[in-house]
């Protein structure tokens, strides 16, 4: 699933292209998924934000374009095999790929979520000043859950999916199943000095493009931080820290990659 880095990745090369211009006309092929987002015709794109994994373009008339690329989408400038939706604006083409069906648009009054939960419960922005160590230690020492399905849930902060979240525990020497609200002050302000690091490195190497290769950028360039991938994936592999084996378990559902002596429980 995109994560932050791909979502901003695909803010980033997308802004100059919607900004400003109206969306004339959507066409898609899934009234249950795009049809909530027929409302956005006719208006123009005032701003093209993220939040978390959530594209969102700000439209006037105080409405709000959400995007979610689910497991497999991408918004891309040229028609693929999987396009499921076309955003026709002024001067421009959005194609909406995705093989699996699990992404949705929709349009909301600006700021109301009440029909997007994860979204409306999401916590600080982790490249912004209001995540800072104190804030993740607070809303951690509430969550009674191993670490990792605590990172997941997007509420202690937002936009970790399952390849930051293993890479930030790697780099915090935290081990995932340990229990969120049982980290001592250092052991938050480690994590919170990796996922911050973790996630810019991501971005600047425009995300991660997996084996699978359905994520790209909306110019069908890959991402690159997967060549920098220091245990997501890799079980089996020796540890780049330490050499020991990388171990992998399964946590909430999710394939989880970590290092048993780098990471003690």
């Amino acid at each position: 699933m995109p994560e932050l880095p791909e979502v901003e990745t695909v803010r980033r090369m997308l802004a100059p292209v919607v900004t400003g211009r109206r969306l004339l006309g959507l066409e898609h092929d899934d009234p249950a998924r795009y049809a909530a987002a027929e409302a956005a015709a006719g208006r123009r794109v005032r701003d093209l934000r993220r939040r978390g994994k959530y594209l969102i373009f700000a439209l006037e008339g105080g409405f709000e374009l959400v995007v979610h690329l689910g497991m497999s989408g991408s918004l891309r400038l040229d028609e693929g095999a999987h396009t499921r939706a076309r955003l026709e604006f002024e001067g421009a083409t959005l194609f909406f790929n995705d093989p699996r069906r699990f992404g949705r648009l929709q349009v909301v009054p600006a700021g109301d979520y009440r029909t997007l939960p994860t979204l409306a419960r999401m916590g600080p922005e982790p490249l912004s000043r209001a995540f800072t160590a104190r804030v993740l230690e607070e809303r951690l020492g509430r969550m009674r859950r191993p670490l990792k399905v605590a990172l997941l849930s997007q509420e202690p902060v937002a936009g970790l999916g399952n390849i930051y979240a293993d890479e930030a525990l790697w780099r915090a020497r935290l081990h995932p199943e340990r229990l969120a609200n049982t980290l001592a002050p250092d052991e938050v302000r480690r994590l919170h000095r990796a996922i911050r690091a973790v996630l810019r490195r991501a971005v600047e190497l425009g995300g991660s493009t997996l084996g699978d290769g359905v994520y790209a950028r909306p110019n069908g360039e890959p991402g690159y931080f997967q060549i920098e991938h220091a245990v997501y994936g890799r079980a089996g592999e020796a540890c780049p820290r330490c050499g020991k084996r990388l171990e992998r378990l399964v946590l909430g559902g999710r394939s989880t990659h970590f290092c048993p002596r780098c990471q003690v429980r």
